[in-house]
């Protein structure tokens, strides 16, 4: 296992990365949450990353950024929902990067254009609507059509998530141990939201490869990841192959992987009750957001999960905040319903 670990070390640190984040992001404690009666729970604040409006992308695109440039690619290319954080902050690293971005969205081109729309719009992004795919179906043919006129595309898949994605949240697996460090030490559980699997099998990967105390527990947001265990085997295989491609050959073991499907709610960017329960609990009680599609429905199972007396106060808690801000204005005067007083 150490030279699992030492391989990783290194070729971690020599894999192009393109500096897009503002990192360390604080870890934040949240006493308000349970009060006295529940365990000890933090915030990581990857809404604070820096690039566009914030959101955890901005770790994926580090290096996925800078293996485009690597290629010589002049474009970026990805897709997703209609308000994907992915695509805003895809659109936002382009810019950075000095290159073009053509983002596949679902649906059609509305009359007005809200939220994330609205800022992939003011960052210059190429907007290509494709009805029913979001999920970056359409990538390899408007890829190709770039590649006829002349563009050298560099795709990026559904929420970042493959390898190369991944290691942004092997390098965040590292980050939060060096913060969990000088802490009292604790059992302690990262509570995230989960679909893509980027996010999960990169700090599973960490934590395998450099053995980093911590349990992860993805939240599902998208009721189609839980048929036939299709999110299981996503990050699954996704950890495996990021493992490969930093320990290539070494023998790690893969954490368990735990998923809870039980706040998936009304369906995908549906926003209901729960949702409007963590929006509102966040934002009176703790004073930050929390938006309608991740990180509510997470932070909802987070706040269900506790209730339940799934952890004991001896543990410790950390909510990872991805982001997705800009969904809240998409959304209007519909999260106010069913908020906390």
């Amino acid at each position: 296992m150490t030279d699992a670990r030492a391989i990783a070390k290194a070729r971690l640190e020599e894999h192009p990365r393109l500096a897009l984040g503002t990192f360390p992001t604080p870890l934040l404690p949240a006493p308000a949450l349970f009060g006295f009666q529940g365990p000890e729970v933090f915030i990581k604040r990857d809404d604070l990353t820096g690039l566009a409006v914030g959101g955890n992308k901005a770790r994926k695109l580090e290096f996925l950024v800078g293996d485009a440039l690597e290629q010589g690619a002049d474009t970026l290319v990805t897709g997703g929902a209609a308000q994907s954080n992915h695509c805003l902050q895809t659109a936002a690293a382009a810019t950075r990067a000095g290159m073009e971005c053509h983002l596949a969205l679902a649906g059609e081109k509305p009359e007005e254009l809200t939220g994330n729309l609205l800022l992939d719009t003011l960052l210059g992004a190429n907007l290509h609507f494709c009805g029913e795919q979001r999920k970056g179906e359409s990538l390899g043919a408007l890829g190709d059509e770039l590649t006829k006129a002349g563009r050298t595309p560099y795709l990026i898949p559904y929420g970042g998530s493959n390898p190369v994605g991944a290691l942004g949240f092997v390098v965040a697996g590292l980050e939060i141990a060096a913060q969990l460090e000088v802490l009292p030490r604790r059992l302690t559980h990262l509570f995230i939201a989960t679909s893509s699997a980027g996010t999960q099998a990169g700090l599973l990967a960490a934590k395998a490869l450099f053995d980093l105390p911590y349990e992860v527990w993805g939240v599902g947001v998208d009721r189609e990841d839980f048929s036939d265990n299709a999110l299981h085997d996503r990050i699954e295989d996704l950890a495996r192959r990021t493992v490969e491609l930093l320990a290539p050959g070494q023998a790690v073991v893969l954490p368990r992987i735990r998923l809870l499907g039980d706040y998936l709610g009304k369906g995908y960017g549906v926003l209901g009750d729960e949702e409007r329960e963590a929006i509102g609990f966040a934002a009176r009680k703790l004073g930050f957001f929390v938006d309608p599609v991740y990180t509510g429905r997470a932070f909802f199972g987070l706040m269900s999960s506790v209730r339940r007396n799934l952890f004991s106060p001896e543990e410790r808690i950390v909510f990872w905040h991805t982001g997705g801000i800009p969904a809240i204005f998409h959304y209007g005067t519909d999260l106010l319903a069913g908020s906390v007083d």
